[in-house]
């Protein structure tokens, strides 16, 4: 049975590819990679001289279909992508669903990969978290998002661009005031560094700073917000003022809203001495 491999490639330090990957590389028939020009540069480096194919995010299903022919013909290949694990904030899933629904067997050569890198990195709990790729670029959709984190009991970890980060800093701070981050740059490279604290302390060590290079952001969970309790009195007043009796509109507050009939009948006789009082 042929084999596709989906071989993880370091996300900067070469020194993180490990043996098994360079030997997996080397013994394929092709390697599929998403930038056929970084592939070829790793591939130089360690004296790999395996052919190189393009396999990216604006492949055709019918070269998807080529490369599947090869592997169903009896070949045996490698996908990777620029950075990291395949497959991973990448299209390369498409070929491993093609290859896999034609009867190839995929086996995984697990590496490097920079949201699992970020996450150590971070200082940020770990037991549970998500990944959401790269963040929108319009403000509104990147408003809309955050807020949709203000209840996330998750760590979230996201990439944006360097000349987006400063602008996103802000959001998150408008959004998520005082939230923990950690933004993760150049993770395993010359440069790499980690700043953590809040989005405002993060903007605030890149200020006047000429920011590159790949970033990724991590952003702690929040906390669960507990719903204000229901008032029953509205509802109580515009059913006594549509004919119904207080112990039905009692009754009949209590079921809407989900609330002890004790306490429907508390705001009840509240509202009784309010029209009292007047």
């Amino acid at each position: 049975m042929s084999i596709l491999y989906p071989v993880a490639t370091p996300i900067g330090n070469l020194g993180d590819i490990s043996r098994r990957a360079i030997e997996t590389l080397k013994s394929v028939d092709f390697i599929a990679a998403e930038d056929t020009r970084v592939t070829r540069k790793l591939t130089t480096h360690f004296g790999i001289k395996t052919p190189i194919i393009s396999c990216h995010d604006h492949t055709s299903d019918a070269k998807r279909r080529e490369i599947v022919e090869r592997l169903t013909a009896g070949e045996n290949g490698a996908l990777v992508t620029d950075a990291g694990m395949p497959c991973v904030s990448d299209p390369g899933y498409e070929l491993i669903r093609d290859a896999a629904a034609a009867g190839v067997e995929i086996i995984p050569v697990p590496g490097a990969s920079a949201v699992i890198t970020a996450i150590a990195a971070s200082g940020l709990p770990s037991d549970t978290f998500a990944f959401d790729g790269f963040l929108p670029r319009k403000s509104g959709e990147l408003r809309a998002y955050l807020t949709s984190l203000k209840t996330e009991r998750r760590t979230v970890c996201v990439y944006e661009a360097p000349n987006r980060l400063i602008k996103t800093l802000k959001a998150v701070e408008e959004v998520l005031p005082n939230r923990r981050i950690a933004v993760c740059r150049e993770l395993t490279k010359l440069h790499e560094e980690t700043i953590r604290g809040t989005a405002a302390e993060c903007a605030a060590a890149f200020d006047g700073r000429e920011i590159k290079g790949e970033i990724a952001i991590v952003i702690a969970p929040g906390k669960e917000e507990t719903p204000e309790p229901a008032d029953p009195t509205e509802l109580l007043k515009d059913l006594i003022r549509n004919g119904m009796c207080e112990k039905e509109a009692v009754k009949t507050a209590a079921k809407e809203l989900g609330l002890p009939k004790r306490e429907v009948y508390s705001a009840a006789l509240k509202l009784k001495q309010t029209k009292g009082e007047k």
